[in-house]
């Protein structure tokens, strides 16, 4: 006889019907000594603990890195800019800054009015003239912003600014770096863009509609500042850092997670742990990009023309930050609620005891219509937990593979999971009805007597 107080072994108490896990999860045994249990423990707590702090670091390394390497990527994020209206509005307005310095109704006006009173003009009608300056200024700066206008918001412009963007891709990117020369600079912590080519483009038109002074526009600064910050040289440095350490950062976090979930005691809490802890810090850094914003839009320096330009600059190219880290948030909930389901409450017991019951009825139901699994129902009953695992893995690794996933990718393969999930409960329910025919069934070599 066992002795009643003889502890049982790990893993033999309940028995789990879906196959998914349970209780049996949470109670492991703890061989060996005492310190060497702590030691264990300590070491699983500061993995998990790294494992959530460098989670949104390892997100901002892929951000880096593949803005820095990805040409096609770069130009597809910021191409859109070419259309935004701020960015519009802010080049217009740089264009007609640029050209009206050279295109002075005034100035016009008095000389011809000085020309016209040499020829005999009485200086009544002279004077008269001179005062029609303020109105052909006017009508100068109306032409400019027009044309300005219609060039920006042409099809050229986009393409020229898509086309510059990645011709000068590595200068344009080495803005995290403080290098940049060619269409967009940087200098000081102080990013341009030189709308040289659409000033000429101005230049031309205005010339072509008759306005002749336009002629006369030099080669002047065309520098449109888009962003500026003095803590942009500071921030060099772990930009190269994270940009050495790439897509690789990532693997090395999974790693460390992993090892701090086998080294717990309880491995389905650390996980679940893990998840939230991962949630929770890339929830703060999401928050703190929102703070980040406002402040930097708050106090933008006078080198930025344009507070609608800077912000849809710093929205274009954080947008991927900020989906990377909704995403992260998601699927660290996900994890942790799919952890909870698997355990031993009572909630999550009652929930795979109703699909454990709805399966069994349906397939009842299917055997009372003549509809059997045959083998295949067989073979995911006796098989149900490698196949739930596999599966599992198999989704692991979709979306480890999937190119910048979302959160409509996690949630897809979620869906996708619990369908499979679904269908392996009912190809297992029918197997069980059929095990339990075999079972039931009379010796065929019998004569029936007993």
């Amino acid at each position: 006889m066992s002795d009643p107080h003889e502890p049982r072994p790990p893993g033999r108490g309940s028995q789990d019907p879906t196959g998914t896990g349970g209780p049996q999860d949470d109670a492991t045994s703890a061989p060996g000594s005492a310190p060497g249990r702590i030691a264990r423990r300590t070491a699983s707590a500061v993995l998990i603990v790294l494992t959530c702090v460098l989670v949104p670091v390892a997100l901002l390394a892929v951000w880096l890195h593949d803005i820095i390497l990805d040409t096609d990527r770069y130009v597809s994020t910021v191409a859109p800019l070419a259309t935004e209206p701020a960015i519009q509005d802010a080049a217009v307005h740089r264009i007609g800054e640029a050209v009206d310095v050279h295109v002075n109704g005034q100035q016009a006006a008095s000389d011809v009015a000085t020309w016209l009173e040499k020829q005999g003009l009485p200086p009544r009608a002279a004077n008269a003239l001179k005062s029609l300056g303020p109105q052909l200024d006017a009508a100068a700066d109306q032409a400019v912003n027009r044309v300005a206008t219609r060039v920006v918001d042409g099809d050229a412009f986009a393409t020229v600014w898509k086309d510059a963007n990645r011709i000068a891709h590595n200068t344009v990117v080495h803005a995290l770096t403080g290098e940049g020369r060619g269409a967009v600079g940087v200098s000081d912590g102080t990013v341009t863009l030189n709308v040289g080519t659409a000033v000429e483009q101005v230049k031309k038109e205005l010339v072509d509609a008759g306005l002749t002074p336009a002629e006369k526009i030099p080669d002047v600064d065309k520098q449109l500042v888009l962003f500026q910050s003095d803590q942009l040289a500071k921030a060099r440095k772990g930009a190269h850092l994270l940009d050495v350490v790439g897509n690789w950062f990532p693997v090395l976090v999974v790693l460390l997670g992993t090892g701090g979930v086998l080294l717990a005691h309880g491995r389905r809490r650390a996980l679940a742990r893990t998840a939230l802890g991962a949630a929770f810090a890339c929830l703060v850094v999401a928050i703190g990009l929102v703070v980040a914003r406002h402040y930097y839009l708050d106090h933008l320096p006078p080198q930025v023309q344009s507070k609608s330009a800077a912000a849809a600059v710093f929205d274009t190219l954080l947008r991927f930050l900020r989906v990377s880290l909704r995403t992260a948030i998601v699927l660290g909930v996900v994890i942790a609620l799919g952890t909870y389901f698997i355990g031993p409450g009572r909630l999550p017991v009652a929930v795979r005891g109703i699909s454990e019951r709805t399966a069994d009825a349906a397939a009842r139901w299917a055997a009372a219509h003549h509809v059997g699994t045959g083998k295949v129902g067989t073979l995911a009953q006796t098989y149900r937990r490698a196949i739930t695992l596999t599966v599992l893995l198999i989704v692991a690794l979709v979306f480890a593979l999937w190119n910048h996933p979302t959160v409509l990718t996690v949630l897809l393969l979620v869906l996708v999971l619990l369908a499979v999930l679904a269908v392996l409960a009912l190809l297992a329910a029918g197997g069980r009805i059929d095990l339990g025919d075999q079972h039931a069934a009379p010796d065929p070599g019998g004569d029936g007597r007993s």
